[in-house]
């Protein structure tokens, strides 16, 4: 019997997280059966997929009508609803959290709010009020990667709380967020504080470059680099990650107990019909490395995947790829900050849309508990 597609990624030393959480997949045992078939080894949320999970289902009802009661405001009320399910979850995972490599995987990702994404000081301190409410060590916290996230990213490492560092597009903010890792660990370090156990990722947006840029290609008459740009950032961005996880500096860390930062490929469901809807998972297997993907991309892959230790093939392409976008007059950095901007939004409307539905049911509950 052939083996399991999904679950085979990991011999290439590859990590397959689920881009997906809500009740349902957890009390049917559909998320314990991804993890057992699949080997599915940890799960990413965002504002998008609760507000899915919160609006399209009566799950939720019982714990709202409950803790209106408790609760003094909407977001208040969405983040214990989140915390429960984030808790229940990374208790699913702790096996994997807990096998030989202790801590290489089975992790659990709730996002601060999208609101907070240009806030230090509120990322921050919402950071650790989620850290220390869901009591859990194989709990990472989302903070973007914007300029504001940065000193944010680096006070939390410092602090020891595990980060999922989001809404990564460009090389070069890359580059400031392994330092922002980095440099919290140092603080650590320097404050005679245990590096052992930290787990940060950093996560790439893929899709949404392509899906930006190739209309850009078409005009140029570059139809060719049509779904090549993103595929080529992320590989140069391995290159960028083995360089700086390679140096002396973070060799001295590592003698410390300190794990890399690693890659995380997320947005890896495709957007353009014309491209296969496995394309940026088959294109980016490599060690050491993480693609968080939705359950139908999952069982796209399952079906007809193809396998193979693909990161680091044709690195000269990636080169030329991204050559001929500068030669073309794109602006490859121009694209990345305008996906951030974007990104922020696209997090910020879902958030607020689900606020809204649970300020709905806040109202009939409290309305019902007074009648």
């Amino acid at each position: 019997m052939e083996k399991n597609k999904v679950k085979s990624i990991h011999d290439y030393g590859q990590s397959i997280w689920l881009d997906f959480i809500d009740r349902k997949i957890m009390d049917t045992g559909e998320l314990q059966k991804l993890i057992t078939e699949d080997g599915v080894r940890g799960v990413t949320s965002n504002p998008a997929i609760f507000e899915k999970a919160i609006s399209s289902s009566s799950d939720y009802d019982a714990d709202i009508r409950e803790l209106s009661q408790e609760q003094e405001n909407n977001e208040a009320l969405f983040y214990s609803l989140a915390v429960r399910d984030i808790k229940r979850a990374a208790d699913l995972f702790k096996p994997v959290f807990e096998e030989e490599v202790r801590g290489a995987d089975g992790y659990i990702s709730l996002e601060v709010s999208p609101h907070l994404a240009r806030d230090t000081k509120g990322t921050i301190r919402q950071a650790r009020q989620l850290w220390k409410a869901v009591d859990r060590e194989n709990v990472m916290i989302k903070i973007p990667g914007t300029p504001e996230g940065i000193p944010a990213i680096r006070t939390c490492i410092s602090e020891g709380i595990n980060i999922n560092v989001t809404l990564l597009f460009s090389l070069d903010r890359y580059k400031e967020v392994a330092e922002a890792y980095i440099a919290g660990l140092e603080e650590r370090v320097n404050a005679n504080k245990p590096i052992a156990g930290i787990a940060s990722v950093a996560s790439f947006f893929l899709s949404r470059i392509d899906v930006l840029i190739d209309p850009q290609l078409k005009e140029k008459g570059l139809d060719q680099l049509q779904g090549e740009v993103a595929i080529a950032s992320a590989k140069k961005a391995y290159q960028l990650y083995k360089e700086i996880f390679g140096s002396e500096r973070f060799k001295k860390l590592e003698a410390k107990g300190a794990r890399p930062q690693r890659l995380l490929w997320a947005s890896t469901s495709s957007k353009n019909p014309a491209f296969s809807d496995t394309k940026y998972v088959e294109a980016l297997i490599g060690p050491n490395t993480i693609n968080t993907i939705p359950l139908e991309t999952l069982e796209a892959f399952r079906d007809h995947g193809k396998l193979g230790n693909t990161l680091e093939q044709n690195l000269d392409k990636a080169e030329q790829v991204l050559a001929q976008l500068k030669q073309a007059g794109i602006d490859l950095d121009a694209v990345t900050h305008q996906l951030e901007v974007e990104g922020i939004e696209k997090f910020n409307k879902p958030y607020d849309h689900l606020l809204e539905a649970i300020g709905l049911q806040r109202k009939k509950a409290l309305a019902a508990g007074n009648s």
